[in-house]
């Protein structure tokens, strides 16, 4: 009998591993239920692909081609935090995106978001996509980690979105996205190209500490105040051309304000 449950107590770290286990089908049968999602110290394996949910929809296309949209919604809240996603994150898939033979069929999908979104100290081992998602709800992507392309271009987000402390390990993409009061990327890390091309932050962001390795694009970029640059630092190329902070050239700004 000690020796049974010697064993048993053994096992337990093994057992409670495996339960921290979620195939991310699972994860989207609790949406498609229209269920809040909520996960911590978990590792979600498999692609989670929020574009082709059961409420998925074909969005009405005016224009003359034969090209096809799609957008699901995700309802209600979901929350990951201290998890690990060993496959892609979707909330955008091109069929001809990266296919020399694309043409005006292939079909795009999208998800948008209702509920709050937060991926707290998550870390993101493939592709990650929100490329045109909107968010209507907060949004949090603190201390996370994306070891391939952050996608986050033409995103729309109702309340400003928290990447604090976030590391982008590639490449970062928030070109053509409008930020409302509240974005913080105070004390991010861009190892690799960031692009904020055409961004707009209409009511301030906070960039303190933020750390730029490689190439930093903010041509046409729009700035308001309140806007926090101290310890923003550069050690690639930065392009601030066209930049303007409430109508003023960002470089004058910048001499008004040191």
């Amino acid at each position: 009998m000690k020796t049974l449950t010697y064993l048993f107590f053994l096992l337990i770290p093994f057992i409670a591993f495996a339960q921290n286990k979620v195939e991310a089908t699972r994860i989207i049968d609790q949406i498609n239920k229209g269920e809040a999602v909520s996960y911590q110290n978990a590792e979600i394996t498999g692609d989670l692909d929020f574009t082709r949910l059961q409420n998925m929809k074909e969005e009405k296309d005016f224009s003359k081609d034969s090209h096809k949209s799609y957008s699901s919604r995700v309802t209600n809240a979901v929350r990951f935090v201290n998890c690990r996603f060993t496959g892609d994150v979707l909330a955008y898939f091109s069929e001809g995106e990266g296919n020399w033979n694309d043409n005006d069929d292939d079909a795009t999908y999208n998800a948008h978001f209702e509920g709050d979104v937060i991926f707290e100290n998550c870390v993101f081992e493939q592709k990650s996509a929100f490329k045109y998602s909107k968010f209507s709800q907060a949004v949090s992507f603190q201390k996370s980690v994306f070891r391939d392309e952050a996608l986050f271009k033409y995103s729309k987000f109702a309340k400003g979105p928290n990447f604090s402390n976030v590391n982008f390990e590639e490449g970062a993409n928030f070109k053509y996205t409008d930020f409302p009061k509240g974005v913080s990327f105070a004390g991010a890390s861009f190892k690799k190209d960031a692009s904020f091309k055409y961004a707009k932050f209409t009511e301030g962001v906070n960039l303190k500490n933020a750390s730029f390795n490689r190439y930093a694009d903010f041509k046409y970029t729009k700035f308001s105040q309140p806007l926090d640059i101290s310890g923003v630092s550069f050690s690639g190329n930065e392009d601030f051309k066209y930049a303007k902070v409430d109508g003023k050239t960002f470089t004058s700004y910048v001499l008004n304000n040191k």
